[in-house]
């Protein structure tokens, strides 16, 4: 029970690290920002972890590299939210 409730914390608040990065804060609340941490967090397990041999927040490892990792991936899937919608990146 405790990991869920860290998870959602730090799917949180990657989530909300990203969309300060995209500037996409001001159109996201907190569930959004869960939501992309998680997600985001998702993307990078299977797409950049394998690359780097780094693990994801996902995976149960708390380190620095799982959290740039689990960042790097809510960025990306922010990138891609929105050029479908904005059809641009920012």
């Amino acid at each position: 029970m405790i990991n869920l409730i860290v998870w959602l914390v730090v799917g949180g608040l990657i989530g909300w690290l990203a969309s300060v990065i995209m500037r996409t804060d001001a159109q996201q609340g907190v569930f959004l920002n869960v939501v992309v941490g998680i997600v985001g967090a998702a993307l990078a397990g299977f797409v950049i972890s394998p690359l780097l041999g780094m693990p994801t927040i996902n995976q149960n490892s708390f380190s620095f590299g799982a959290l740039l990792v689990s960042l790097i991936g809510a960025v990306i899937l922010l990138a891609i939210v929105n050029l479908f919608r904005r059809g641009r990146v920012r």
